[in-house]
């Protein structure tokens, strides 16, 4: 395992992409409503990003065809955008998105409620993204890597939900898959130790059911096996001697 540690310049100019990436997804959030389509958002995107002067870190990733990924209700990650796929009250979203600015990644996610969804529904979104918190604040030099991963599955397996082993989060820089690998489940005082300079890619994907997904015909698109909802937050961090630092907020 090879982890890079990123100077203080370098984390400026991940911040500067983070910052860019924040705004696509600004830029997006007002359409998702009832009837757009996942296309329509996508478009949204490109369309900005390409005002920021920026590259979609995912269009042409091994072959992906889009700028985003959309994935809606028991989809996990992965979902392409279609014009075909309408929103239709009740439903989640989950949207994926990364950046490229003067060579350097940012990668961030949002699950959005579609209108009123499910009590069910509602809470999954606070427990995912609030295991995304307690993630975070668990990105402090002298740590573990464990840490970060025990933070997410403790507070949502504490509430009944299942942590999606076959995805996790990455380092992030230069390339968008750096090691080290962050899983969403693991011990607490394990694995490599947390250094100033290491920059992260932490996001909880968590379905409402069993843990178990499987990848459709598409090659692409994941799904919850027992058919069960799923969300995804995803922040690109970096850890400072001052404390961990969020670049895509």
């Amino acid at each position: 395992m090879a982890i890079m540690i990123k100077t203080a310049q370098e984390i400026e100019k991940m911040r500067i992409s983070g910052k860019a990436l924040r705004q696509v997804h600004n830029a997006i959030a007002p359409h998702v409503v009832p009837g757009a389509s996942t296309m329509d958002l996508e478009e949204i995107a490109v369309r900005k990003i390409a005002e920021l002067g920026a590259i979609a870190a995912f269009k042409g990733y091994h072959g992906y065809p889009s700028a985003l990924c959309t994935s809606v209700n028991n989809e996990v990650v992965h979902g392409m955008p279609n014009a075909k796929r309408i929103l239709a009250e009740g439903d989640i979203l989950s949207i994926d998105c990364g950046v490229i600015i003067d060579g350097y990644y940012s990668d961030a996610a949002v699950t959005y409620p579609i209108g009123k969804v499910s009590a069910e529904a509602a809470k999954l979104l606070d427990v995912t993204k609030a295991s995304l918190e307690k993630a975070i604040e668990q990105c402090q030099v002298g740590g573990r890597l464990g840490d970060i991963s025990a933070a997410v599955q403790e507070l949502c397996e504490a509430e009944g939900f299942g942590v999606v082993r076959e995805f996790v989060g990455h380092g992030i820089g230069r390339a968008m898959h750096e090691d080290p690998q962050v899983p969403n489940f693991g011990a607490a005082g394990k694995g490599p130790r947390l250094k100033a300079g290491m920059v992260l890619a932490i996001e909880p994907m968590i379905n409402a059911g069993g843990p178990e997904v499987r990848v459709l015909k598409d090659g692409w698109t994941a799904v919850t096996i027992d058919g069960s909802y799923s969300a995804h937050f995803e922040h690109t961090v970096a850890i400072t001697k001052d404390g961990p630092q969020v670049l895509t907020r």
